[in-house]
C-alpha cells in the first residue's frame, strides 16, 4: 500500500520519445455511408473533475436521467488537487490526496442516488473495470428501476511534480505519460500509466462499449478571455481563456475520441455509429450574464449539497463524505457564479427543419460527427424515416441552413478539420453543401475558410448562421474570437467575398439570430453583456452596420426573432432578474423566469406570458410573413417555442400556451415550423432521432 501510494505521488513520468504523429483526423466529406441505429437511448458524460457534470451539464442531465434514459460518467482525473478537503470553519488537516479524492468519490454517489430519489448513503456496487491495454479504472454502479447510473473512475492525477498541469501537458508533449492516482476505498489498488494515444484509445473502447445515443463533453475551444492574475488564479482559470485547463484538455481528447470512433466504425464499409454530442461551457458562466432562472439555479444547486457532504455524516468511506470546500449553500453563494448558468458551446436548433416541395417536412443534423437528413415517411405524418448519410465530418453539432430563391437549400456546419494534441493540428472551419435542385441531392462540400488568420483564433469561433436575401445574396455569419461577428456573403452568381468583421464595439455570446425584415433588409442580433446586439443593412443590397445600443436590455440567450405583420422585426428572449444583478461577476444573478417582446429598435410590445429558461425560437406563417396589413390568412400569426420550468417544450400560438407532456424529451433546442395545417415542433430526442410535436385545437400535449 505504502509503496503503491509513493508511485502515485510521481504522476508524470517521461518516456522515449514516439515517432512524429501523423496528421489529425481527415476531413470525410464524401457522402452515403451506412449508419447503424440502434434507438437504444444512452447518455455518456465525459469529465475532467468529480462535479463538472454537476455544475455544467445540469439540468439537462438530470432530465435525461429523470426520463429513464441510463447514465455512464467516465471522470478523467483523480480529483485530488491539492489534497486539502477543506471543512469551512475548521483547521485543516495534512493534505491528503488518496482521501480528497475518495471523498469526491463518495460525493459523487450521494449526489446521483439523490438524484435517483434514493437516499443518499444507498449503497452502491463497487467493482473494477478492465479497459483497453489491460488497464483498470473503479466502477460504481446504482440502479432504481429501469434508471441506472454508472460511474468510472479513470483517475488519472491532476497535477505533476512542480505543479505543473498533468492533462494538458498530455495533450501537447509526445514524450509524456501520466500516472494514475490510487483513491482510498477503492478497489483498484495499481497504478497505472497513459500516453496520449492510450487514453484516447481507452475512451474509443468505452463509447464502444456502451454505444452512447448522447455524448456531453466539456469545451474543447473556450473564449478568449483577459483577466489580471490575481483573479485568473483565484478562479482557477488558464491564461487567456475562460475555462480550467482540464477542462480544455479533457474536452479535446474527447472530441479526439469520438473523432477516432467513427473512424474505426466505418473503417472496411462499418456503420456511421448513430449519437449526438453536446459540449458545454465551464468557467464561461461566470463571464456572461446568468441564464437560469432561480426556481431552476435551487433544483441545480441542490443536487451539490449531497456532492458537498458533510463531516458530520457517517456515510461509511473511510477517505470522506464529500467534497466539504463546496458544501452547503456555498454553490450560490460562491462569487464565480458557475451553478447560476447552462451554456452550450455549439447553440442551435436540433434539428433545422424546413419543408420539400410536395410539403412534407425534412430535418437536417448532425449524428455521428456528419450531416444527415431526415425526411417525413408522409406529408404531416410526423414519423421520420432513417436517416441519409451527408457527410461533411466530424462537425460541430448544430447546422446553419437557409433556402434559394429556387427553393435549393444551403447547409453551412463548423467542422473540426483537425482536432489532434502533440503539437498537431487544430483548425477549424466553415463548410457549405449546396442542393443542386429542390429537394434533391446535393453536390460536393466547400469550404469557405474562416475568419481568423491562426489556428488558436480559429477554434474560438462560433456556429454558422445564414440567411437569403430577396436580391438574391445570402449572408452569412459566425462569432469570431473577438466575440464579435464576422461575415461573408455570395452574390446572386454563386460567388463568395472575403470575410470582413462587422463594425461595432461589441462583444457577443454565440448563437446568433437572422432575418430579413418587411423591406427586404437583412438583420443580425447577438446577446452581449448589457444590451442585445443588433446590425442591419439601411437598404436592401448595403452593408450592415451596427446600431447603437442601449435601447434593447440584455437577454441572457440567443433572442428569438421574426417579421411582424406590419414588416417590423420583433425580438423575444428571457431578461436577466434586474433586482438580483448588481455587477458583472455578482454571484446572485439569475434569469426571469418569463419572456418580454420588443421590436428591433427598442420599443417594448405587448410581451407573452412564458415562463420558463432557455433559448426561444419563433417562426412566421408563410403567409404571414407576406402579409401587410394587420390581419394574417391561414394558421395564422405566429409560433413562439421554449422550455417551461421543468425542462418540457412549450409552445405559443394564436394566443395559447400548450405544453408537450408525451413523447421523449428535448436535447437542446428544437425547432419549430408553420405549414398549411398549423404548427409543427421537431426536436432530437435521447435515442439521437427526430420527434415531431403537432399541436392542435383542442389538444393540451
Amino acid at each position: 500500500m505504502t509503496a503503491l501510494a509513493a508511485a502515485a505521488s510521481t504522476t508524470l513520468a517521461s518516456c522515449s520519445v514516439p515517432a512524429p504523429r501523423r496528421t489529425g483526423p481527415v476531413a470525410d466529406p464524401a457522402p452515403g455511408m451506412r449508419i447503424a441505429t440502434s434507438r437504444r437511448a444512452q447518455l455518456m458524460q465525459i469529465l475532467a473533475h468529480p462535479d463538472d457534470d454537476l455544475y455544467f451539464m445540469n439540468p439537462d442531465a438530470q432530465q435525461m436521467l429523470d426520463s429513464g434514459v441510463p447514465l455512464v460518467c467516465v471522470y478523467v482525473t483523480a480529483g485530488e488537487h491539492n489534497g486539502m478537503n477543506h471543512i469551512a470553519g475548521r483547521d485543516d488537516t495534512p493534505a491528503d490526496k488518496g482521501a480528497y479524492s475518495s471523498a469526491r468519490h463518495q460525493g459523487l454517489r450521494q449526489a446521483y442516488a439523490s438524484l435517483l430519489g434514493l437516499d443518499k448513503f444507498t449503497e452502491w456496487q463497487k467493482g473494477v473495470a478492465t479497459l483497453r491495454g489491460d488497464r483498470r479504472a473503479e466502477i460504481n454502479t446504482l440502479a432504481d428501476g429501469n434508471r441506472r447510473v454508472e460511474l468510472i473512475f479513470l483517475n488519472l492525477a491532476m497535477h505533476a511534480p512542480r505543479r505543473w498541469m498533468a492533462l494538458p501537458s498530455l495533450w501537447h508533449d509526445r514524450a509524456l505519460s501520466v500516472r494514475t492516482a490510487i483513491a482510498d476505498d477503492s478497489p483498484v489498488r495499481r497504478a497505472d500509466t497513459y500516453d496520449y494515444d492510450e487514453l484516447i484509445d481507452v475512451l474509443v473502447g468505452l463509447m464502444e462499449r456502451y454505444r452512447p445515443t448522447v455524448i456531453h463533453t466539456l469545451d474543447p475551444d473556450p473564449d478568449m478571455q483577459f483577466s489580471d492574475e490575481a483573479t485568473r488564479k483565484r478562479d482557477s482559470e488558464q491564461p487567456g481563456f475562460s475555462d480550467h485547463a482540464d477542462h480544455t484538455a479533457v474536452a479535446s481528447f474527447s472530441w479526439a475520441a469520438m473523432v477516432r470512433w467513427v473512424a474505426r466504425s466505418t473503417k472496411d464499409g462499418g456503420g456511421i455509429p448513430a449519437f449526438v454530442a453536446t459540449a458545454f461551457r465551464g468557467y464561461y458562466n461566470r463571464h456572461w450574464p446568468k441564464n437560469l432562472p432561480q426556481q431552476v439555479i435551487e433544483r441545480k444547486a441542490a443536487n451539490l449539497v449531497p456532492y458537498g457532504g458533510d463531516p458530520d455524516w457517517e456515510c461509511g468511506n473511510g477517505g470522506g463524505c464529500g467534497d466539504y470546500n463546496v458544501g452547503g449553500g456555498r454553490p450560490l453563494t460562491n462569487k464565480k457564479g458557475w451553478v447560476r448558468s447552462t451554456h452550450h458551446r455549439y447553440p442551435g436548433a436540433r434539428p433545422a427543419v424546413a419543408a420539400d416541395p410536395d410539403g412534407s417536412l425534412v430535418a437536417y443534423g448532425v449524428l455521428g460527427l456528419r450531416a444527415v437528413r431526415w425526411r417525413e415517411t408522409e406529408r404531416g405524418s410526423g414519423i421520420w424515416g432513417e436517416p441519409d448519410d451527408l457527410g461533411g465530418g466530424p462537425l460541430a453539432p448544430a447546422l446553419g441552413t437557409t433556402a434559394l430563391a429556387d427553393g435549393r437549400r444551403l447547409i453551412f456546419a463548423l467542422r473540426f478539420s483537425e482536432i489532434s494534441g502533440h503539437r498537431g493540428g487544430n483548425s477549424r472551419e466553415i463548410v457549405l453543401l449546396e442542393q443542386r435542385a429542390p429537394g434533391g441531392e446535393f453536390n460536393a462540400w466547400r469550404g469557405l475558410g474562416n475568419p481568423e488568420r491562426s489556428d488558436g483564433r480559429g477554434r474560438r469561433i462560433g456556429v454558422p448562421v445564414a440567411v437569403a436575401a430577396p436580391d438574391g445574396q445570402v449572408h452569412l455569419f459566425v462569432r469570431n474570437a473577438d466575440k464579435g461577428v464576422s461575415a461573408r456573403v455570395r452574390d446572386a452568381n454563386g460567388g463568395w467575398s472575403t470575410w470582413r468583421a462587422l463594425d461595432g464595439d461589441a462583444e457577443v455570446q454565440d448563437g446568433l439570430t437572422t432575418l430579413v425584415d418587411g423591406a427586404g433588409r437583412v438583420h443580425v442580433f447577438g446577446t452581449g453583456h448589457d444590451t442585445v446586439h443588433h446590425w442591419a443593412q439601411d437598404a436592401p443590397s448595403g452593408p450592415l452596420r451596427h446600431r447603437p445600443a442601449g435601447r434593447l436590455p440584455a437577454a441572457v440567450d440567443r433572442p428569438a426573432a421574426l417579421v411582424g405583420a406590419d414588416g417590423t422585426v420583433r425580438l423575444m428572449y428571457r431578461t436577466e432578474a434586474p433586482w438580483k444583478r448588481t455587477g458583472p461577476a455578482d454571484s446572485r444573478g439569475s434569469a426571469a423566469a418569463g419572456t418580454v417582446q420588443f421590436t428591433a429598435d427598442g420599443k417594448r410590445l405587448a410581451g407573452i406570458r412564458f415562463d420558463g429558461y432557455g433559448p426561444l425560437a419563433a417562426v412566421a406563417a408563410p403567409e404571414a410573413a407576406e402579409a401587410r396589413g394587420p390581419k394574417s390568412a391561414g394558421p395564422g400569426g405566429h409560433a413562439v417555442v421554449g422550455r417551461d420550468l421543468h425542462g418540457r417544450i412549450q409552445i405559443h400560438h394564436d394566443g395559447r400556451l400548450l405544453t408537450r407532456t408525451t413523447g421523449p424529451m428535448s436535447l437542446d433546442a428544437p425547432a419549430p415550423v408553420i405549414t398549411g395545417e398549423g404548427p409543427t415542433v421537431v426536436g432530437m430526442g435521447p435515442d439521437a432521432y427526430p420527434w415531431s410535436w403537432s399541436p392542435r385545437p383542442g389538444t393540451a400535449g
